[in-house]
C-alpha cells in the first residue's frame, strides 16, 4: 500500500519533491511506496509531474487510486526495487489547492445563508464548479455570495488537517453541510478539513494553509441545472 504523503496535515500539502521506491512496474505505470502525488478523485484533478532515478526520468501524466495508486507514466519505466524522487508540477498542484479551499468556502456560504447542499463540484486549476440544491439563485444572490466569500478569504482564517471520528463530527456540524448522511455507516473515523472560524468538513483533497493564500474569487456564471439545482462556476480575479 502507498503511503499519502499529503494526507498527513496541512504542512504535508506543501511538499514538493520526495523519495519513494517502485514496488511495482508495469508496461505504462509504477506503484510507489510512498507519494506525495494526489490520484484523481473527489472531484480534483490528479497531480502530474516527474520521476527520477539513477539514469533515466519519465514524466508523470496521471495518477489514479484504482486498488493501488498507479502513476501513469511517458517515458522509460523504472524496475521494482528502483529508488526514485517525485516531482510535483507545483504551479498546477498549488492552484488545485487554492480552487479547492475555495469551494469549501462557497459551498459554506450557500448552506449557510440558502440552504443549498453541494451535490457535485469539479476543480480545474484556472476555473472550477460547484452544483447546488435546491436552490435558485438571482444575480443579487450571486453577488452576495461572492462579497461574502472574499471576506473569509481576505480574513486569512487558518486551515488545518486533522484526523476525527465520526461521532465527534456529527456533534458539532449540520451534517447536510458535509453529506455525512451519504457516508456509509462503516466510515467511523474521517480525515477533516477546517477553515477555522468558519467551516469544518471531510475532504481527502488538498488545501491551502490560509484563506489568506486564495486571490479574490470571482464569480464567472451560473447555470441551472433544472428540479432546482444549479451549478456556479468561479475563478479568481487578475
Amino acid at each position: 500500500m502507498t503511503q499519502m504523503l499529503y494526507m498527513a496535515d496541512i504542512e504535508s500539502n506543501y511538499i514538493r519533491e520526495f523519495d519513494a521506491v517502485v514496488t511495482r512496474s508495469k508496461k505504462d505505470y509504477v506503484v510507489l511506496d510512498r507519494s506525495a502525488f494526489y490520484p484523481e478523485g473527489g472531484g480534483q484533478p490528479s497531480d502530474t509531474g516527474l520521476l527520477q532515478w539513477e539514469g533515466g526520468e519519465a514524466r508523470v501524466v496521471q495518477v489514479a487510486k484504482k486498488g493501488v495508486v498507479k502513476h501513469v507514466m511517458d517515458g522509460p519505466m523504472p524496475e521494482e526495487g528502483t529508488e526514485v524522487q517525485g516531482i510535483l508540477d507545483w504551479e498546477r498542484r498549488y492552484a488545485h489547492m487554492q480552487m479547492h479551499t475555495a469551494q469549501h468556502i462557497i459551498s459554506g456560504v450557500v448552506f449557510d445563508v440558502y440552504g443549498g447542499r453541494t451535490v457535485g463540484n469539479q476543480i480545474h486549476a484556472d476555473h472550477s464548479r460547484v452544483d447546488f440544491h435546491p436552490v435558485n439563485f438571482s444575480p443579487q444572490d450571486l453577488e452576495k455570495i461572492e462579497e461574502a466569500c472574499n471576506a473569509i478569504i481576505a480574513a486569512g482564517h487558518p486551515v488545518t488537517i486533522h484526523e476525527e471520528s465520526r461521532a465527534s463530527l456529527e456533534q458539532r456540524v449540520t451534517p447536510e453541510r458535509c453529506n455525512l448522511d451519504l457516508l456509509p455507516a462503516s466510515v467511523t473515523n474521517l480525515r477533516i478539513v477546517e477553515i477555522r472560524g468558519y467551516d469544518v468538513c471531510p475532504c481527502a483533497g488538498t488545501h491551502v494553509r490560509s484563506t489568506a493564500e486564495i486571490p479574490p474569487l470571482r464569480i464567472i456564471r451560473r447555470e441551472g441545472k433544472g428540479q432546482d439545482r444549479e451549478r456556479i462556476v468561479y475563478g479568481f480575479s487578475p
